[in-house]
């Protein structure tokens, strides 16, 4: 059964958050036919807002939480909670404190007891701070009460949750201060030039230790993809090649340029993950230049990967496999992601073969929106995903992200009228 979604962070909803603005999102999203809401990462964003370089890759992020629904969870709810994610939580609870007492600075500025961990220095702020780490944990709790009352929501209104994992976490991160040895310190990761950015893009995010992994038998791993499976009916796995090899850039470096490829776990990793997702859908953003060995890690994981029509359009090549006809059965079809161009400002934008190429796939009366979100439905794809700046028809004040720019990024919000009141009612199904 072929079906189609919206993308639309939490972020992106009039108050930003969780509550009611979420269960009328899927109202419309289940009125329009719809059965898939995709988002972005929902654990804590860095300093610039980026979901992408979080500070935990397991704690949500508790700005999303419901506004109205504020009394805390009872005690055997807590207690409940504590039995599953007490491996992440107290730390996380620690760091969150002493980030704070702390001016916000990262861990590793922090005085060398903490930062290194000292067990008495451990120990004795823990006992000074519990009061005030309890409360982040109590936070935590009332994130996955919230999170879990939309998601079963959205169950009974047939809508599907589509979440998104970074690969990486930042170095700033309860991850990197609680289990170093896991990580690489003299490198961070990224990606070499490509379509988005003549310069590469660097990310600064950690790049894995894998023989470390591999010594504990991927728990890290496993802890991370059942926590993240535990919130999803579908999980998309950012910047899937690098669990064949990541782009490994010196810290001194500024761009990306002057990178290597650093081997990953492969095919152990993701056996590791599917030994944890269940009936979790792994979907593999395996967007970019992407050499065929990591097509055939994916596929041999029958994992689905993701096409994009917006570069579908960027050659007359036959081989394309973002043209719409090329699109294979198991690719999410895009008419694109968060790090695109809303599909009005990249037609605004199009030189002028881009634009008769579109022109000659299109239907009269369409415009780009309409024609790439005709083509998604109609390709061979499972699964359609089309941002909610597409439906809407908005044009780059509305984009999500310009990777390789570090401010400007994550703002972007409907509201009511504009959603209601727009193209939405004309992309019901």
């Amino acid at each position: 059964m072929r079906e189609a979604g919206v993308l639309c962070h939490i972020t992106s909803l009039p108050s930003g958050k969780l509550g009611p603005d979420a269960f009328t999102f899927i109202d419309l999203i289940a009125e329009a036919g719809m059965t898939v809401w995709q988002v972005l990462p929902i654990t804590p964003p860095d300093e610039h807002q980026s979901p992408y370089a979080s500070t935990s890759a397991f704690a949500g992020w508790v700005k999303l939480c419901d506004p109205s629904f504020e009394e805390d969870p009872d005690h055997d709810l807590v207690r409940d909670w504590l039995s599953i994610n007490a491996h992440w939580a107290w730390d996380w609870g620690l760091y969150d404190v002493l980030k704070e007492v702390h001016q916000e600075k990262p861990w590793f500025e922090w005085p060398e007891p903490l930062r290194d961990r000292h067990p008495d220095a451990i120990d004795e702020a823990m006992q000074m701070y519990m009061p005030r780490i309890r409360g982040r944990i109590m936070n935590q709790v009332r994130f996955q009460r919230d999170w879990m009352i939309l998601r079963h929501y959205a169950a009974q209104k047939g809508v599907k949750l589509f979440g998104d994992l970074p690969i990486f976490v930042a170095k700033d991160s309860v991850d990197v201060w609680v289990r170093p040895h896991l990580f690489h310190h003299d490198v961070v990761a990224g990606v070499p030039p490509d379509y988005f950015s003549e310069d590469g893009q660097r990310w600064g995010t950690m790049l894995y230790n894998w023989e470390a992994h591999r010594e504990d038998d991927w728990t890290w791993w496993r802890m991370r993809m059942s926590r993240i499976c535990g919130l999803f009916d579908l999980v998309r796995i950012d910047h899937f090649r690098g669990f064949d090899s990541a782009w490994a850039i010196p810290v001194e470096e500024s761009t990306a340029k002057n990178g290597r490829w650093m081997e990953g776990p492969g095919d152990e990793l993701l056996q590791a993950i599917s030994d944890v997702s269940g009936d979790t859908l792994i979907v593999a953003e395996d967007l970019g230049i992407i050499p065929e060995n990591v097509i055939e890690l994916r596929k041999r994981h029958n994992l689905p990967g993701m096409s994009v029509l917006h570069f579908g359009f960027d050659d007359e090549n036959d081989d394309n496999p973002h043209r719409p006809e090329n699109i294979p059965r198991d690719c999410i079809v895009y008419t694109g992601t968060h790090d695109n161009d809303t599909t009005m400002g990249w037609w605004e934008k199009a030189p002028s073969e881009r634009k008769l190429r579109v022109i000659e796939s299109g239907l009269a009366g369409e415009n780009a929106c309409t024609t790439l979100i005709r083509l998604a439905m109609e390709s061979q794809s499972p699964l359609a995903i089309v941002p909610l700046q597409d439906i809407l028809q908005l044009d780059s004040d509305a984009r999500m992200n310009t990777p390789g720019k570090s401010t400007g990024n994550w703002a972007w919000r409907f509201d009511w009228p504009e959603l209601i009141n727009g193209n939405w009612n004309a992309f019901k199904r």
